[in-house]
């Protein structure tokens, strides 16, 4: 090697050893690592492991339309998984306003009205993620 590859190696790995050296001296907070578990968790139970390993295409043109949502159950688009991911992020949401309702005890208007909108946030994603698997079970029709 010559001297110039060899010292932009050097210098690179000095850099790349600063940078994982500032991540692992970090201390996020409690609520920076929850918000990645669940990020994580959410794009796992959408298909995201299985859309960078088979790199699937995004979505199909045909007829004049496109189809986003696969008609058969062994295949997934792209879409899919963002589609779901989406869902299931909407779904959490949800959970979430619906937790929320219980600390607002003491405003019994504002703990009614989160959670019905929690409510109706958890039963949008589970009626859409239904409706979606149904779609591809029977065939798209």
């Amino acid at each position: 090697m010559t001297k110039r590859v060899k010292r932009q190696t050097s210098s690179m790995s000095f850099s790349l050893s600063r940078w994982f050296r500032k991540i692992s001296e970090s201390k996020p907070s409690a609520a920076t690592l929850i918000i990645i578990v669940i990020a994580f968790a959410t794009f796992l139970l959408g298909g995201g492991l299985y859309t960078i390993t088979t790199q699937p295409a995004i979505a199909v043109y045909s007829g004049g339309r496109f189809f986003f949502i696969y008609p058969s159950m062994q295949y997934q688009f792209g879409m899919d998984t963002i589609f779901s991911a989406m869902l299931y992020a909407v779904g959490l949401i949800g959970l979430l306003l619906i937790y929320r309702s219980t600390k607002n005890a003491h405003k019994p208007r504002q703990a009614y009205m989160t959670l019905i909108v929690g409510v109706a946030l958890l039963l949008l994603a589970y009626l859409f993620l239904e409706s979606s698997i149904l779609f591809k079970i029977n065939g798209g029709q």
